[in-house]
């Protein structure tokens, strides 16, 4: 008879794009890879774009035409605002379309518009940014930047793209964090394809490029872009937080997680996956992000291949990742997963196993936000009970979990000789009471004790014998109390010896 293995499972092809273009999908993408996620968002802004301009006409033809009632002299004049409203319009969707490319023009001296930021910032050196970025790592990573691009013949050009964009994300801060995400994608594309025409399509070139540019780029817009008060990922922050604290009573036997931390490698290979994905909130650059995600999988991937001594499969790491990440409660979880999604470069979440990593990352923090008694093999009942504090799970038979793990041995162990010391515990207790009550039957004994003397002395008290008067038969008591009078040494004792003088 064969038990049937519990667990959480989960397809390879649910991790794709739900396009079927091949490329992995996110959560934060809706299923979508990067690309077919600004082709959706493309096409959802132009729609959108057109009902506005639909609505705007309409809106000025209805006030045009309750002008015209009132004042049908000067019904020509009506005319004019709606035709520079319409000319705003065009420039201001013109601006928007060329607002990236513009920083890729040969021509340095193309004169920047009256309100742009760029009036006193002409030359190149890196000191010249906005006060906020002055720190010691902005400071490094445009020393950095600057070495890498010194032997590229366009390394100048790319260095001044770059700072000047960034410079300008600088004052977009009041921007959506989907607009930001857009205009930092839209200027990784224009430079990736201008790369690949530079370096005649050398990807291995262009990615050590782009990794620096994003490495560059990040470092500086890190307190900008990271979860910004545009939305609402401090709210997720401290809802995900709160939940995976509510769920501290899981055990690795109700996630099916095949590993034992009983063996000190594994144990080992555990911390350090705890280590690393809690270290991803102190990295600034979505790739050091992603890599210590990598990290972390790579250790659970050794903790199961020691535990099982079998390489691990897929329906092994993402129970495991679950449990890592309910063990560890990274800080602010759903802010790094979303800069992550918004300001990494495309292609590395779509392929390799970073992005192979980062989506089952993903699909772990869904399944714990929406964890219930089933997934656990639990009845609503009981997972209520121990989501609210009220009873924790006391052991394997108590949870209704069946020995899925090498380390349910162990752990029944534990609860075995939990249950002896529950045991030693209360007789220890009884012999305790024992001992109370032994004390307190010597106290009253003790009282009674003297009780019963103070009683026979109060019916017997001492009789007194009158001197003057002299019985017969007190005369020995009275001869044995002679003893101590002082005329008696001289009475009876013999007189003292002589010294006499001996003469021979």
């Amino acid at each position: 008879m064969t038990s049937q293995r519990r667990g959480i499972h989960l397809d390879q092809s649910e991790l794709l794009c739900k396009k079927g273009c091949g490329f992995y999908g996110n959560t934060g993408w809706q299923g979508l890879c990067s690309k077919c996620w600004r082709e959706e968002n493309q096409r959802e802004k132009q729609k959108q774009i057109q009902e506005d301009w639909a609505l705007a006409e309409r809106l000025q033809r209805e006030e045009e035409e309750a002008y015209a009632k009132h004042q049908k002299p000067q019904s020509q004049s009506s005319i004019t605002p709606f035709s520079k409203f319409e000319e705003r319009k065009t420039k201001e969707k013109s601006s928007k379309v060329h607002t990236v490319t513009k920083f890729f023009t040969p021509s340095t001296k193309t004169p920047p518009k009256k309100d742009s930021p760029f009036d006193a910032q002409s030359s190149p050196s890196p000191s010249s940014s906005a006060g906020r970025h002055s720190s010691l790592d902005s400071d490094h990573a445009t020393r950095e930047f600057i070495d890498f691009l010194k032997p590229l013949k366009s390394g100048r050009e790319i260095f001044k793209q770059c700072r000047a964009f960034t410079e300008s994300m600088v004052y977009k801060r009041d921007m959506g964090a989907d607009e930001l995400s857009e205009c930092v994608q839209d200027f990784y594309q224009n430079l990736s394809d201008r790369l690949q025409t530079q370096f005649k399509g050398s990807s291995d070139h262009v990615d050590s490029v782009m990794d620096e540019v994003e490495k560059y780029m990040m470092t500086r817009l890190y307190k900008e872009v990271f979860c910004p008060e545009t939305t609402d990922d401090e709210k997720k922050d401290l809802a995900i937080q709160k939940r995976i604290r509510a769920l501290h009573w899981v055990t690795i036997e109700m996630l099916c997680v095949p590993v034992d931390e009983e063996i000190p490698v594994v144990s080992d290979s555990v911390v350090k996956a705890i280590t690393d994905v809690i270290e991803m909130d102190s990295k600034r650059v979505p790739k050091e992000k992603l890599a210590c995600i990598t990290r972390c999988s790579k250790h659970i991937f050794n903790a199961i291949k020691v535990s099982k001594k079998e390489a691990a499969s897929a329906d092994d790491f993402l129970p495991t990742l679950i449990y890592i990440v309910l063990k560890a409660n990274p800080p602010r979880l759903q802010s790094n997963i979303q800069y992550i999604t918004r300001f990494c470069i495309p292609s590395r979440l779509m392929t390799g196993e970073d992005g192979y990593y980062f989506t089952n990352l993903c699909c772990a923090v869904a399944f714990i936000e929406k964890l219930d008694g089933q997934s656990l093999n639990l009845s609503s009942e009981e997972f209520d009970l121990y989501m609210s504090g009220q009873a924790s799970p006391s052991g394997p038979q108590a949870s209704g979990v069946s020995s899925c793990s090498p380390g349910s041995a162990a752990l029944s162990q534990v609860h075995q000789r939990l249950d002896l010391l529950t045991g030693l515990g209360e007789r220890q207790e009884r012999v305790m009471e024992k001992a109370r009550q032994l004390e307190s039957d010597l106290i009253d004994w003790t009282d009674e004790v003297e009780q019963k003397v103070q009683s026979a002395l109060d019916s017997f008290p001492a009789e007194t014998n009158n001197p003057t008067e002299t019985t017969a038969e007190e005369t020995p008591s009275a001869a044995s109390s002679a003893i101590d009078a002082d005329n008696i040494e001289n009475e009876l004792l013999p007189p003292p010896l002589q010294p006499q003088v001996f003469a021979g």
